[in-house]
């Protein structure tokens, strides 16, 4: 929820509907408008959003379809998912992308209103769950999940950054439930409030947690991928729209395999693309989005990823969001692979790029990439004046991080760098000789 989930609860989603432009339906002449729903700043779901509608290759190929009709693209922003889905049950939104919770929310939703949807194709994942991180303020004395008893944490229910606060939790020994005080809080609202002080920390999916421990407004207390359990985002369509519609939904399909393609291809032109759009900081977006990031984006529906998906609903069930979701019933993989055609075998089985060290220079148009850690941080400490941003992978996770915010461990001759605190120690108290230090002294230590 390579990297987002959004807040999707029951009450939000009875909210009352906003006037919403047609759904993809024939309107004066031969001209059909098709109504996309996306995440601009959930920017895991680029490719089905924020970077597709900027390169301009849906309308493309909708242009290459020559069935007669005119076809006008109706692109619609929103901070969450829980609007999508009710504007798509409504019949207002044909097409839509979200986080793997409120996918399934979506699904429950569609079915219980008589208006189901299909997952039809992914965009980015992370096989780990390190797009979700829990994050607290600078200098809050709280450095791992057991430090949250009794603690306010927000967080946006129904998402996937809530599952993961809520599963790790219960790997913590911490009742979810009983154990912390959890406010249900609209990211940007959440983040305002660790700022402030009035939560004590805030569990929340891509790009928050990078862009609060990028701007310093936050450190990492638990990252995502220890849970060592796959999430991801998705594209979902209405039923009845893929039925009526089906080239449509095809020329979408490829249209996001194109972005797909040009985000693998031109990362660092990609990411400064996404945050011309959102306003995010670029550095932010190529943590998850850059060719090692936190993120891969694939849109196969691989086995991995559903079993994943059902793994998620016990939790959802278990905070009273939903019941039983027939999984299966809502994944519809035919038009991804008709979409991708040969290639989709292939896709299924490709692993994600292999994590790497990785340093942006001021004024250039692609990045440096580093055997390890410590090479990095040589490299940083010989050209300090002109380093945009570095990169290094958590030591046991792989999880991308900023450099000069990981926690840096020294064992021998090597450099570990670390997502957080918790894990920093662990390994420190595995391995007899190895101490914390501080960035200043890694790079000195590098150098």
């Amino acid at each position: 929820m390579k990297r987002t989930a959004v807040a999707l609860s029951t009450a939000a989603l009875l909210l009352p509907l906003s006037a919403c432009a047609g759904s993809a339906e024939a309107g004066d002449g031969s001209t059909v408008t098709v109504t996309v729903g996306y995440q601009s700043k959930t920017i895991n779901t680029v490719t089905a959003g924020t970077l597709l509608r900027s390169l301009g290759y849906f309308e493309k190929q909708l242009d290459s379809l020559h069935d007669g009709h005119t076809y006008k693209v109706d692109w619609q922003d929103f901070a969450t998912g829980a609007p999508i889905t009710a504007q798509m049950t409504a019949g207002k939104i044909d097409i839509g992308s979200m986080g793997d919770f409120p996918l399934l929310l979506n699904a429950a939703r569609g079915k219980q209103l008589g208006s189901p949807t299909h997952l039809v194709s992914v965009t980015g994942y992370n096989l780990r769950g390190g797009l979700n991180t829990v994050v607290t303020a600078p200098g809050s004395a709280i450095t791992s999940l057991e430090d949250l008893k009794g603690k306010k944490v927000s967080t946006s229910i129904g998402s996937a950054a809530d599952g993961t606060l809520v599963r790790a939790l219960q790997r913590a020994g911490i009742d979810p439930d009983k154990g912390i005080s959890k406010l249900n809080q609209q990211p940007a609202v959440g983040a305002s409030a660790l700022s402030a002080g009035s939560v004590d920390a805030l569990s929340q999916f891509v790009a928050w947690p990078g862009l609060l421990a990028y701007q310093g407004k936050a450190k990492a207390v638990y990252d995502g991928a220890q849970l060592d359990l796959p999430t991801f985002h998705g594209v979902t369509a209405r039923e009845d729209f893929t039925r009526k519609h089906p080239a449509v939904l095809d020329a979408f399909l490829k249209a996001q395999d194109q972005a797909t393609e040009y985000l693998d291809h031109h990362p660092v032109a990609a990411a400064e693309k996404v945050a011309d759009t959102t306003g995010l900081p670029a550095e932010v977006v190529y943590l998850y989005n850059g060719a090692h990031g936190i993120a891969t984006f694939n849109p196969a529906l691989t086995p991995r990823l559903v079993s994943a998906l059902k793994q998620d609903v016990s939790v959802l069930k278990a905070a009273k969001l939903t019941g039983d979701i027939d999984v299966d019933s809502f994944v519809d993989d035919r038009y991804v692979k008709k979409a991708l055609g040969a290639s989709y075998i292939e896709r299924l089985s490709t692993p994600p790029p292999p994590a790497a060290s990785e340093v942006w220079a001021k004024g250039s148009g692609k990045t440096i990439s580093f055997k390890s850690p410590g090479q990095l941080l040589a490299y940083v400490a010989a050209h300090r004046d002109g380093i945009r941003a570095a990169y290094v992978p958590d030591a046991t996770t792989g999880t991308l991080w900023f450099a000069d915010r990981a926690v840096w461990v020294a064992d021998g001759g090597r450099l570990l760098p670390f997502v957080t605190p918790a894990t920093a120690r662990d390994y420190v108290t595995a391995h007899a000789g190895a101490r914390a230090v501080s960035y200043r002294e890694a790079l000195e230590r590098a150098s």
